[in-house]
């Protein structure tokens, strides 16, 4: 079931709310909770029912193995059961996401031919594997006490955050869960929780996937771009996975809020940063909280030299990479964001204005810096996005190839948008030769919303700061009527792939 559905909206969102708070205000905590996690596991189960039973497995395996840690001594819990708490949430998302992978490359190297599976990936399945995985490893380790099957139950499949993140820690969620406070409805939480949603669902249907009517076209016709449309290409999707990803980011909190639950933040104006190394300080900042807490600090973080830095930095980014899918390309990207941190890291070039902990030789001027951080990440999702290294190969060529051979045209003409439908009629009756410019100045005023915009508060700073007055709350509507409209052309959510 997607954020941006008509069932999602109209039919699964008011049941639940209802559902929630009409059983806590008959103070049946224990069942709102079990009603709460059992909607979200309809949720999880809409998209197929074969997802529910691997979730449910994952879950139970899991809560099991918490339990057992109870009967064992300290030193053992922490050595038998991180081994085995390691070994089965890795063994599960390997098995479903990383077998074929696995086999394509043995094939390549050792000239066998193992069948592959063909195994359909769970949605969300790095998301809750590493969020349990979290859970295990303090558990293992003592910072994390066994909890109530419903508090874990919900802590894992809470449906706002359930397919694409957040990914949450214990310690943030089941102590909101258990707090009776939190069970009351709050008018000021709905009312930013609307808010949040309705900005974030405008992010994802009005930005995001109007953009990617290009992008995906473009990426479909590697081999037939120019510099001009591969440029404008690769523009197109830089801006669509971050709508797309903020958008779903904000209507996760939205809906948390709506709960009376605040998820934490995981995106905070990244495109702002004026360096790859702020910058995943504001994209994602879970996933990279998890890699740091997890994998960084427990293989000596930055504490053991230099050398070392740089090859803990590589490690967390090259699988940060392959998190995002079962690709070479994925692990090029990710080499190259870990290279750039470890440029940053090494304090040769700084930017005027940004935090620093250790002087740097020179100085550049923060836009400047925004400019180099910009561009680089726009270079490196050419490997994000391409289906192979051959064709993320292509695509560079295509960019530096300089050529013009009018590829552009045919790329603009994909924003045939129900927004320009009126517009479109009056060209072609009174001025068809206009038609196709029309078309480009179409596609280049989306990417010059997409910017400013980019450019104004991010969403949860427009919220906190707004005072509800007539004209927000008017706003809000016509974004929400406008979007809701265009569900016709609703798509899933990029990070769902994920």
């Amino acid at each position: 079931m997607l954020f941006n559905s008509y069932i999602f909206i109209l039919i699964f969102l008011p049941l639940v709310l209802l559902g929630w708070y009409g059983l806590n205000k008959l103070q049946k905590y224990q069942l709102a909770q079990l009603f709460l996690a059992g909607m979200s596991l309809w949720f999880y189960g809409y998209f197929n029912i074969y997802y529910l039973l691997i979730i449910v497995l994952s879950i139970l395996v899991n809560y099991l193995l918490s339990y057992a840690l109870q009967f064992l001594p300290p030193l053992q819990a922490r050595h038998i059961g991180l081994a085995a708490g390691v070994t089965i949430n890795l063994g599960i998302l390997f098995y479903f996401k990383y077998y074929d992978f696995f086999i394509e490359n043995i094939n390549y190297i050792f000239r066998t031919d193992f069948n592959l599976k063909h195994i359909l990936l769970p949605l969300g399945i790095s998301f809750f594997t590493f969020q349990q995985l979290s859970f295990i490893i303090d558990r293992c380790t003592g910072k994390a006490g066994h909890y109530p099957f419903a508090h874990y139950l919900t802590f894992v499949t809470f449906f706002p955050q359930l397919i694409a993140g957040p990914i949450v820690l214990y310690k943030e969620m089941i102590p909101q869960f258990e707090a009776l406070e939190k069970r009351a409805f709050s008018p000021a939480n709905f009312a930013k929780g609307i808010s949040l949603f309705v900005l974030g669902l405008a992010k994802k249907v009005l930005l995001a996937d109007v953009l990617a009517l290009a992008t995906n076209f473009g990426f479909a016709q590697t081999y037939f771009l120019d510099a001009p449309s591969t440029f404008l290409v690769i523009l197109a999707y830089t801006f669509q996975i971050y709508f797309d990803f903020s958008g779903y980011s904000d209507m996760a909190m939205g809906l948390g809020y709506m709960f009376n639950i605040a998820l934490p933040v995981n995106f905070r104006s990244p495109y702002k940063a004026c360096s790859v190394k702020e910058l995943w300080q504001r994209w994602h900042m879970t996933l990279s909280r998890f890699f740091v807490t997890y994998v960084y600090i427990p293989l000596g973080g930055s504490k053991k030299g230099k050398a070392k830095m740089i090859c803990n930095t590589m490690v967390i980014f090259a699988l940060s990479g392959l998190w995002h899918g079962a690709n070479w390309t994925y692990v090029a990207w990710g080499t190259m964001q870990g290279l750039l941190v470890v440029w940053d890291n090494l304090g040769i070039v700084g930017v005027k204005g940004c935090e620093e902990k250790e002087p740097a030789r020179f100085h550049i001027p923060r836009w400047l810096g925004w400019l180099f951080t910009f561009s680089f990440f726009n270079l490196s999702l050419f490997f994000f996005r391409s289906e192979s290294m051959t064709h993320a190969f292509q695509m560079f060529k295509n960019l530096f190839s300089f050529k013009n051979t009018g590829y552009i045209y045919k790329l603009a003409a994909t924003m045939d948008i129900p927004e320009f439908y009126i517009f479109k009629q009056a060209i072609s009756m009174f001025a068809p030769n206009l038609l196709n410019t029309a078309y480009i100045a179409v596609f280049l005023l989306m990417l010059a919303i997409s910017g400013f915009a980019l450019t104004r508060k991010n969403t949860l700073e427009i919220v906190e700061t707004s005072n509800y007055r007539s004209g927000f709350c008017w706003y809000i509507v016509f974004l929400f009527l406008w979007s809701f409209i265009s569900f016709s052309q609703v798509s899933a959510f990029i990070y769902f792939n994920f």
